[in-house]
């Protein structure tokens, strides 16, 4: 059991690191963690999560009763040492396991949550950009006579400033 546990830890922690940084395999690692909370797989994943628990429980009720056995003799038991050295790396492997399985889990949730915010930031930023154009378009459609009679009296002024710079330098 114990090479088991070794390996359930070490695939966790890989993939963790997955979901830490940003690598090709990070998008297919999220759309199968997004398969495995659909349908039956909540169920599933609850139910070997309580098989662990109780498996560590039971890890740690018999280390207890293997303290207590070796404290109440007095004297310490070479066997007794070997169980109990067994039965502690079992409960500190199932832990860790049962540790990582929950960051994966929240990992997983907090990329999702980012990945929703950023495509509302992109669509909030695309709606503003459209709704400015959309403003400017109105304003110079409805100023747009004023515009070009600001523009004619422009044009006269400065043919006037032409016409009398001609006559001031005589």
């Amino acid at each position: 059991m114990i090479q088991l546990l070794f390996t359930i830890v070490l695939a966790e922690m890989a993939l963790i690191m997955t979901l830490l940084f940003w690598t090709p395999l990070r998008k297919l690692v999220i759309m199968g963690l997004d398969q495995l909370k659909q349908g039956r797989g909540p169920l599933v994943t609850k139910s070997v999560g309580g098989t662990l628990v109780v498996v560590f429980g039971s890890s740690i009720y018999s280390l207890m009763k293997i303290q207590k056995r070796s404290t109440d003799s007095g004297i310490v038991n070479p066997t007794d040492q070997v169980l109990m050295a067994y039965r502690h790396l079992e409960a500190c492997l199932i832990g860790f396991s049962l540790f990582l399985a929950l960051m994966i889990d929240r990992l997983h949730y907090y990329i999702r949550e980012l990945q929703h915010l950023r495509k509302n930031l992109e669509m909030t930023k695309k709606l503003s950009q459209d709704s400015k154009q959309l403003e400017m378009r109105k304003f110079e459609e409805t100023n747009e006579p004023q515009v070009k009679q600001l523009e004619s009296e422009s044009k006269q002024s400065q043919n006037r400033q032409m016409s009398q710079k001609p006559a001031q330098g005589s």
